[in-house]
């Protein structure tokens, strides 16, 4: 059965995307002190990165949201249904459900470098979906933060090891 997303439908799965990070990251930092500010730093950028989503999702017209994501070869569309799903994660999953049991900070760094790569491939997949006139180098920005997000957690992981 096929699933026909369109840009408001997207862009809401990038918003809980987004807050279900700053809530990971926000509970991390409870438990781990030795990590606590940076990953605090994160949450709020993840903050602003649901707002960045908010902003365009609500600036969308009539026509952008109905079902016309524009996936001639189905592609993209076929990932964002495997997302829906959540086949490769689920946006609608409790992200602290990974924080329990026993927590160290690089195994919570791990779990964070793999969720940064996995917003990744869903932002490298709306972006395909959105027209450069509805903010197209807006959902790139984004990429190139969570980009920088790894390249943070990646750093402070080396330096626990």
């Amino acid at each position: 059965m096929s699933t026909t997303f369109n840009a408001d439908e997207v862009f809401e799965m990038a918003e809980q995307i987004e807050r279900n990070g700053a809530k990971f990251y926000r509970a991390a930092a409870e438990k781990l002190p030795e990590v606590r500010q940076m990953l605090l730093d994160l949450a709020v950028m993840e903050d602003e990165h649901e707002k960045t989503f908010a902003d365009m999702r609500a600036q969308l017209s009539a026509p952008e949201q109905e079902p016309n994501v524009f996936d001639p070869e189905g592609e993209v569309h076929m990932y964002l249904r495997v997302i829906a799903d959540g086949q490769v994660f689920h946006v609608k999953a409790e992200p602290t459900e990974q924080l329990k049991g026993q927590v160290t900070a690089e195994g919570v760094l791990e779990i964070a470098i793999g969720m940064e790569k996995e917003s990744i491939a869903f932002y490298a997949a709306l972006k395909e979906c959105v027209p450069p006139r509805a903010g197209r180098d807006k959902v790139q920005a984004i990429i190139r933060e969570e980009f920088s997000h790894i390249s943070i957690l990646s750093e402070k992981l080396s330096a626990l090891k």
